[in-house]
């Protein structure tokens, strides 16, 4: 009974965090109308939910310092380099029209941090009743550390690119974004899939809500804001080129694979 009540109120209480963060900065940003901190705040509210759960707990040992710091060195990374990208371009189109607008702006932030909580779940739920180190650490690390590579490398790749003369006007076809058209996408999906491995070592019973995480953030990459605004976007300004045509039949859309053939 004990060990249900105290998962209860992890969740409960990294969705009031998660929320309270998204408050903060969505008070600030609806002032301003400013979208200078939206991604900032995304990885932040990971990082912060990360160390509240490690923090709180008498019992997490290595296994819960490790998985913390998982979580953290990927939000330090991803918030770090979504703060220079917007600094660097001034502002985000995604948000034309909607800053401006109270309610559409305030359901962002609402669904920003109600997206980061269930994302959280898997690591919520193991501290919730922490277990000693396994074997699906060792994997659940190593798959979580190789999509950490691809992210970071796909996502540095993509900004020299854009920051280059003219890099605006093309699409992407080197580094590895020459063997996917998301490979930083692929990456993520391998972090939180990668956590969720690491985790699910120690679960039982009601823990294995857990799964709900990595299988939110593949939805909401794969068919909700991640891949289709991007695609969506990318036809809407390449569509009518025979090249970029070309570029979507022969490359895969988002694990890595060498280009098919004409």
């Amino acid at each position: 009974m004990m060990v249900v009540e105290s998962m209860w109120s992890n969740v409960w209480m990294t969705l009031w965090v998660s929320l309270l963060i998204q408050a903060v900065f969505f008070a600030f940003a609806a002032t301003f109308r400013t979208d200078k901190v939206t991604d900032l705040s995304y990885g932040l509210t990971f990082i912060i939910l990360a160390v509240v759960l490690l923090t709180q707990s008498d019992t997490a040992g290595l296994a819960g310092i490790v998985l913390a710091g998982m979580v953290v060195l990927w939000g330090v990374r991803l918030a770090g380099y979504l703060l220079s990208r917007i600094l660097a371009i001034g502002r985000d189109a995604r948000f034309d029209g909607v800053r401006e607008r109270f309610w559409p702006f305030f359901l962002f932030w609402l669904g920003q941090g109600v997206a980061v909580w269930v994302i959280m779940l898997p690591v919520t739920m193991w501290f919730s009743r922490p277990g000693p180190w396994t074997t699906w650490m060792w994997v659940g690390g190593a798959i979580w550390a190789l999509g950490l590579v691809i992210e970071t490398i796909s996502d540095a790749q993509k900004f020299v690119a854009k920051q280059a003369p003219g890099g605006n006007d093309r699409w992407m076809t080197t580094g590895l974004w020459k063997y996917s058209r998301h490979p930083n996408y692929f990456g993520e999906l391998l972090c939180w899939w990668g956590v969720f491995v690491f985790a699910a070592g120690s679960y039982a019973g009601a823990a294995w809500i857990g799964v709900t995480g990595p299988v939110a953030i593949t939805w909401i990459l794969l068919r909700v804001t991640g891949i289709p605004t991007l695609e969506a976007s990318a036809a809407k300004k390449w569509g009518t080129s025979e090249g970029y045509q070309a570029h979507v039949q022969r490359t895969s859309r988002l694990i890595p694979w060498p280009p098919r053939a004409h």
